[in-house]
């Protein structure tokens, strides 16, 4: 038998692997390595998602903050046919004490109170606020001139009212809301000004240390009137209560 030694210089052929399969060999990986990726930043998201969730203040029981939880939150509707009117005569008296409420009201807030008829506890002739708008104490003196300087404030403004629900009361219950001493509170007349009709999301008390009470109060206003808050309004709010949990909701 005959051996025939193989040529140690030739070269023995090495298999050709095609442009496709180098393709799918490293296709694996890549897919693991995207996947991963998806994965983190799944985890990136969710854990952003618990963070906001966990730092959200937790409201008190009977606070404002847990009250607002129970307002419908829903865009305005249109204002076009507001009427100041549709909420009965200004300051009416709707008691039936022989005061109007803007007396009742100048009575009940401000300080060292003279009548105009000292017989009469009626007609506030002046007195001084303590204004909870401000913070500025603010002399009060019944006059075409004067009278300005303090002003009553629809704490949820009638046109604010209008828009998120009250365009579909009774005229009883518009007069009730326009006067009812929860949603009233004698300020600064130029700070009353400066608020107008605009709501939470649009404006706030100059004075920081009051927002927590006057948005509580607004969220009792419209508690006991069903009224609606838009979602900017809404967030505002929350944005102000969360600073305060424990605010209870005024009664009052």
């Amino acid at each position: 038998m005959v051996t025939v030694e193989r040529d140690a210089t030739v070269p023995r052929e090495v298999p050709r692997i095609s442009p496709d399969r180098l393709r799918t060999r490293g296709a694996g990986p890549r897919r693991l390595l995207r996947f991963a990726l998806v994965l983190v930043a799944l985890a990136v998201v969710l854990a952003q998602v618990w963070l906001e969730q966990d730092t959200r203040a937790v409201p008190a029981p009977g606070s404002a903050l847990e009250a607002l939880e129970t307002l419908a939150v829903r865009e305005p509707v249109a204002a076009h046919d507001y009427d100041r009117d549709a909420f009965g005569p200004p300051w009416y008296d709707v008691d039936a004490n022989g005061c109007d409420t803007r007396n009742d009201i100048l009575a009940r807030d401000l300080a060292r109170v003279a009548y105009a008829d000292a017989t009469t506890a009626c007609v506030v002739r002046e007195g001084v606020l303590e204004d909870p708008y401000t913070g500025a104490t603010v002399a009060f003196l019944r006059g075409v001139q004067t009278s300005g300087a303090v002003q009553v404030d629809h704490v949820v403004a009638l046109r604010d009212a209008w828009v998120k629900g009250a365009a579909q009361w009774d005229d009883e219950t518009r007069l009730e809301f326009a006067n009812d001493p929860l949603n009233l509170v004698a300020s600064d007349g130029p700070a009353n000004m400066s608020k107008g009709a605009r709501d939470a999301a649009g404006w706030l008390p100059p004075d920081a240390a009051f927002r927590c009470p006057y948005v509580a109060r607004q969220v009792a206003v419209k508690v006991a009137y069903e009224l609606a808050v838009s979602p900017d309004e809404n967030a505002a709010m929350r944005d102000v209560l969360e600073t305060c949990p424990a605010e209870p909701l005024p009664t009052g």
